[in-house]
């Protein structure tokens, strides 16, 4: 992200800054003067939600945002998911925005691709149904 950006907090709420989670204990404002790395705690999933392919995507490139340090062996995971993403899915919008996510991803332009990533979840959800849905979230568990 670049600089000269206000963040709003919440109290309790955490952010994720180049690696480093801080959390505030009252309401907050943070302008980031620099070009940083961030995530709110609003676009974190935990990963016991990753329960379908593309949120389990989406969770590959919060690692890599959250924590660069992994950087190279999330990328790699990244690349072999997207892979067999891009084989497996047919719905054209979701194979344009996996191949919008992989530009981003490339151009080091993780939170973009997240927030891209969130676009198709409603289409995998439709795709997938309720009951698949639940089943996967049953055999990531």
């Amino acid at each position: 992200m670049s600089g000269n950006l206000k963040i709003h907090l919440k109290p309790k709420e955490r952010i994720f800054i180049n690696g480093a989670v801080l959390r505030v204990d009252r309401k907050v404002a943070i302008e980031l003067l620099n070009d940083v790395v961030f995530l709110l705690e609003g676009h974190v999933i935990q990963e016991d939600q990753a329960t379908t392919p593309l949120r389990q995507l989406y969770f590959i490139v919060q690692s890599m945002l959250i924590d660069p340090k992994t950087r190279g062996l999330a990328n790699q995971i990244y690349a072999q998911s997207h892979k067999a993403l891009i084989s497996t899915f047919k719905n054209q919008d979701i194979l344009e925005g996996l191949v919008a996510v992989k530009q981003l991803v490339e151009c080091e332009r993780g939170f973009e691709a997240l927030k891209k990533l969130r676009s198709l979840f409603p289409i995998e959800a439709e795709i997938l149904g309720p009951t698949e849905v639940r089943e996967l979230g049953k055999a990531v568990a």
